[in-house]
């Protein structure tokens, strides 16, 4: 298969913005948030990739960092064998084109004094792809093909009058306009209606068949990364702890937090009731980060060795891997 996108020790550390006093106690040392702890991983081209995990695990920064939208602390992104943190903001610029994103909120990534026709066309205009006929035949059809019809109607509709779902179709035709080859989607459906979810999916999957895309899809739902994702990588506090094919994953899940994810998935069955403490305390700060494996203040197979050093990631069976000392 083809790498599209080569991850390598990426990196990326946030400091704290702190008091004299506070600077003065630590010896005028600067605090750091480890949001991304030295992570590498493939995404091969037409696949969807899952980055899934707790809120406050990185993978919203970690999408971020494979666009350039933020900067990396250390490691390199290759897209195609070329690193793009090495690239000028000219040459990133023009490399847009081929790399999108689709945020978490529709409604607050839409400005509310564009319209939905100015709104998908802007990339067209940002990077002169065609003329204003040409723009607007291109905008009609996608919208079309998104399912946002009557495309003329709509077209001079704002974000505030339409509704959740037509704002998530509106980001997704906005990515899609200048025909790229890999998609961020972070946390696509997490705003939209319980009612919409599977038919933004459906789309998202239809949309990537037609246009030969790759995605990374971030979420913190195991049940819909299931559903749309070729492999799954687990990620806690900065560090992906399991990475694997979604067969193998579901069925063979070996780090303790990839279980204890798949225990919170819910079962349509009144009446399975779940008495067991699926996993205790909350993620720990990533500002001081526990020594040795993450995981391990919360983990029910806690050793002593889980403190001491940090557990690779080893090969378990073919493509699959965990960071967990456990056999």
């Amino acid at each position: 298969m083809e790498e599209l996108i080569k991850v390598e020790h990426l990196t990326k550390e946030f400091p704290v913005h702190s008091s004299l006093v506070d600077l003065m106690f630590n010896g005028f040392k600067q605090s750091m948030v480890h949001a991304v702890d030295d992570i590498s991983f493939t995404i091969y081209r037409g696949e969807v990739l899952g980055l899934a995990g707790e809120s406050g695990s990185g993978k919203s920064t970690t999408g971020r960092l494979l666009l350039r939208l933020l900067e990396a602390t250390g490691g390199r992104v290759d897209y195609k064998g070329r690193d793009l943190i090495s690239f000028s903001s000219r040459e990133m610029e023009e490399m847009r084109k081929k790399l999108q994103i689709v945020f978490q909120d529709p409604n607050s990534s839409l400005s509310p004094r564009m319209s939905v026709g100015q709104a998908i066309s802007h990339p067209l205009k940002i990077h002169k792809m065609g003329n204003a006929a040409e723009q607007k035949e291109r905008v009609l059809s996608l919208m079309e093909d998104v399912g946002l019809s009557p495309a003329e109607f709509l077209l001079r509709k704002y974000p505030h009058q339409i509704s959740g779902g037509q704002s998530q179709r509106v980001v997704l035709a906005r990515a899609l306009v200048t025909n790229p080859d890999f998609i961020v989607a972070d946390e696509p459906i997490a705003m939209a209606d319980v009612s919409v979810r599977a038919l933004i999916l459906e789309l998202m999957k239809r949309l990537k068949e037609e246009y030969d895309l790759t995605y990374l899809f971030i979420t913190h739902d195991l049940a819909t990364a299931k559903y749309l994702c070729d492999r799954i990588a687990i990620m806690y506090l900065g560090r992906i702890v399991e990475i694997g094919s979604r067969d193998e994953l579901f069925s063979h899940p070996h780090h303790p937090y990839t279980q204890a994810l798949l225990k919170a998935v819910p079962v349509p069955d009144p009446a399975m009731r779940r008495v067991e403490e699926i996993v205790r305390g909350e993620i720990p700060s990533a500002i001081n980060p526990p020594a040795g494996c993450h995981f391990h203040p919360r983990c029910p197979y806690a050793m002593p060795q889980c403190k001491e050093g940090r557990p690779p990631l080893k090969e378990l069976s073919s493509g699959h891997y965990s960071a967990c000392i456990l056999d």
